[in-house]
């Protein structure tokens, strides 16, 4: 197998940490490095987690480096409410002795994208987090982007509500700055002609619900992932009950990593996207879906995916068995109705 050449950009997170767990559970994918942004909390926190997420899947001979520790403009505000105060849910987990992040995320981003341009070899690179040090690159070292072959990108919404403000998603909202640089180069950088940003936004993410059942499953499956994954999702699903009604918890950043490995999982359209800077919209990605604007469609919307088949493949992945043989019962677990045509939980 040709694994794929990938960098991850994330802000470890409870979500964050599900998600580098799927990839390094993915032979697929040939992980280069993780770098690490503010954002759901401090670099330097997140940082610790990437390195805690290694240990645990016997990968820390993958390199973490140190990234942007503000927006580019505005003020940084984390999420330690939604993840707790350690990014991991107050899990008590604690980073591995001998371990420590390298410095220059950005640095690391653009030597390592200049090599693969060079090479013939591109990197693509799957984003959790704010875009912030990808604003960085393009800012400091537009020619790397010459090694780029794609961008997946978690955040943003289109027609679902936002979840730190009415319209707005996290990531952007926390550098709406940084997510407007991204889509702004996508657009415009001949560097990135043809290409598109692939956007996993609340549209697809909020269908991705971890529940008390299908925790219990996974346990049964491998019950040391499921004690992991358990203990670090206990305080989020606390908090989406407080604030959501939901029993369970949303997981966006896998969906990321599972749209990567598997195209057929989530599907929308192509659109011109910009992203709101200021205001009470700060942090909205505003989708030309009627081409009104008549520029470089940048970004390819996500708008549907099928909760049942990420599950089956995302349990299969972290407790090493085939999806086929989960779906039997997984879809008496997951409650599926129809919503405007489509299954949903």
């Amino acid at each position: 197998m040709n694994a794929r050449n990938v960098i991850i950009d994330c802000d470890p997170g409870i979500d964050d940490a599900l998600a580098l767990m799927l990839a390094l559970s993915s032979p697929e994918l040939n992980v280069l490095g993780i770098t690490i942004v503010c954002g759901n909390v401090s670099t330097d926190k997140g940082a610790k987690n990437a390195l805690k997420i290694l240990d645990w899947m016997d990968r820390t001979d993958i390199p973490v480096y140190l990234g942007e520790t503000a927006p580019l403009y505005r003020d940084y505000v984390d999420a330690e409410d939604t993840h707790g105060t350690d990014g991991l849910g107050e899990s008590g987990y604690t980073v591995p002795v001998g371990t420590a992040p390298q410095k220059n995320a950005v640095s690391f981003l653009a030597q390592s994208l200049q090599r693969a341009a060079a090479a013939s070899k591109p990197i693509s690179i799957i984003a959790l987090g704010p875009l912030t040090n990808l604003a960085r690159l393009i800012q400091t070292a537009p020619e790397s982007l010459a090694g780029l072959d794609e961008l997946v990108s978690m955040g943003g919404n289109y027609k679902s509500h936002g979840n730190c403000s009415p319209v707005a998603e996290y990531n952007y909202w926390c550098d709406p700055h940084g997510a407007q640089a991204v889509y702004e180069a996508f657009a415009s950088h001949p560097l990135l002609s043809g290409k598109q940003i692939h956007m996993v936004g609340l549209d697809v993410t909020r269908r991705i619900v971890l529940t008390p059942n299908i925790l219990e499953y996974m346990a049964r499956l491998s019950p040391r992932m499921g004690e992991l994954v358990a203990r670090i999702t206990r305080f989020y699903m606390d908090f989406h009950w407080k604030q959501e009604g939901i029993i369970g918890c949303v997981i966006n950043d896998p969906l990321a990593v599972a749209y990567f490995l598997d195209r057929d999982l989530c599907h929308g359209f192509s659109a011109h996207t910009a992203v709101e800077t200021e205001g009470i919209c700060m942090g909205q990605t505003v989708v030309d879906t009627f081409d009104f604007w008549n520029k470089k469609k940048n970004c390819m919307v996500l708008t549907q995916t099928d909760p049942l088949r990420f599950m089956a493949f995302f349990l299969g992945r972290l407790c090493r068995r085939e999806p086929e043989e989960l779906i039997p019962l997984l879809r008496q677990i997951m409650v599926l109705m129809e919503t405007d045509g489509k299954e949903a939980l």
